[in-house]
């Protein structure tokens, strides 16, 4: 077996991190096997090294080595590129493709953001770690591979397990074994040898001598944060290379390359929806709906009472509590769908608001009797017309709302929600 160093050396990695040191071990250690491995870490630490290290290692290193990045794929073709499909399978597969388990059939793949495969994506990935089987899009004929896979992902896999964005069962079929790479804050030994290996690459590249950083540059670099690891430490390693005439790289010319302090601190979001906010609004709405069921519920019991009684006089006293509050306090509220202010109403006294619906009803030259128990054929008919009066009333004032809800007795917000009820 190879020595950390040799394994170092042959895949050009950098550092002497004891974390990092026993990923490497570990990784090592798993190759002869078959056994699925998960890789983990923040986005730049140089996960991609570790399935090559695996796969090299292990006794399907003359097979093929496919890396895939998951979430560079759209999740509407996933499936075709992973497990192929037939011909005619969906718009535009003029021909059976392969998929690459079947390419990498003896081999080893590497799916890289692992996190980002759609559900349905991962139920058919469930199945080929259970069992080496898959089928392809548009086919119903099972197919055999043998392939180890080596996953890795940068997110929080029990946060998304919790989100439901990734199968549990999935998550610990892959990470029987887990490796994590450590993110370069906690490796401050390796920033700046690190530095020094891409300045001599990037001097060698651009033929131009190596740049240097001084004692109080170093400070600069070993306290950064470095939110992008090692991925951002190559890429101001180069630009300093290529921007800067001088090769002595002072810390003040080196902190124009960083991100300000400011951009260090760690930032509290508060999430501007939280599943209490919502509940809230819920109950809220429950709240309103069931109120507007109650003013409806008395609004026809009293125009019931009303339709019986040819006497508006004798119902308003006898339900002056109900009227008072299907008539006054609901013309209090706002109505975000009423075109013209409360206060432009002419709002009419309750006795000459029951004594026009009075007059309305008698024009209609129709009586009503109501039963006890109102049968459903009743309802009906009260409900034409009560769309048969307000009809009347809209004609007779040539539209106007506001004549026409004082002459049936109503609020004009009332009127305009019948209008838009019945279309009218």
């Amino acid at each position: 077996m190879e020595s950390i160093q040799a394994i170092k050396q042959r895949f050009g990695i950098i550092g002497n991190d004891p974390k990092l040191n026993r990923s490497i071990e570990k990784a090592i250690q798993v190759s002869p096997t078959d056994i699925s491995v998960l890789v983990t870490g923040e986005s730049g630490v140089g996960k991609e090294s570790i399935p090559k290290i695996i796969h090299q290692l292990s006794h399907r290193k003359h097979g093929k080595y496919i890396a895939v990045n998951c979430g560079a794929i759209p999740e509407g073709t996933i499936d075709s590129e992973l497990f192929g499909h037939e011909k005619g399978a969906f718009t535009g597969a003029t021909n059976t493709r392969e998929g690459y388990f079947e390419v990498a059939d003896g081999g080893t793949i590497f799916l890289d953001e692992v996190g980002e495969l759609p559900l349905t994506t991962q139920v058919r990935l469930l199945r080929v770690l259970e069992n080496g089987e898959f089928i392809k899009v548009g086919s119903s004929k099972v197919q055999k591979t043998d392939v180890r896979i080596v996953a890795a992902t940068n997110v929080n896999m029990f946060e998304a397990i919790k989100k439901e964005k990734f199968r549990e069962d999935l998550y610990y079929r892959l990470s029987t074994i887990e490796i994590h790479l450590p993110p370069l804050r906690e490796r401050k030994e390796d920033i700046h040898l690190l530095f020094r290996k891409f300045a001599s690459d990037f001097a060698l590249k651009y033929k131009m001598p190596t740049i240097k950083l001084t004692d109080e540059a170093v400070e600069v670099l070993l306290k950064n944060r470095w939110n992008g690891n090692i991925r951002q430490l190559r890429n101001a390693a180069e630009q300093i290379s290529v921007l800067e005439h001088t090769r002595t790289i002072s810390a003040a010319t080196l902190k124009g390359y960083l991100p300000s302090q400011g951009d260090n601190l760690p930032a509290v979001i508060k999430n501007s929806k939280s599943d209490s906010d919502f509940s809230s609004e819920r109950e809220i709405l429950y709240k309103v709906l069931f109120d507007m069921k109650s003013d409806l519920n008395d609004l026809k019991k009293l125009t019931m009472e009303l339709m019986k009684n040819d006497n508006a006089n004798e119902v308003q006293k006898k339900n002056e509590s109900l009227i008072q509050k299907i008539y006054r306090d609901k013309e209090e509220d706002d109505d975000d769908d009423y075109e013209e202010t409360v206060e432009d109403l002419e709002v009419l006294s309750i006795p000459e608001k029951m004594n026009q619906l009075s007059e309305a009803i008698d024009e209609s030259n129709d009586k009503y009797y109501f039963a006890e128990e109102v049968e459903e054929e009743e309802t009906l008919s009260l409900h034409d017309k009560e769309l048969e009066l307000i009809k009347k009333s809209l004609e007779r004032h040539q539209g106007k709302r506001k004549l026409a809800a004082a002459e049936l007795g109503i609020s004009e917000r009332t009127l305009y929600r019948k209008i838009k009820q019945y279309d009218l």
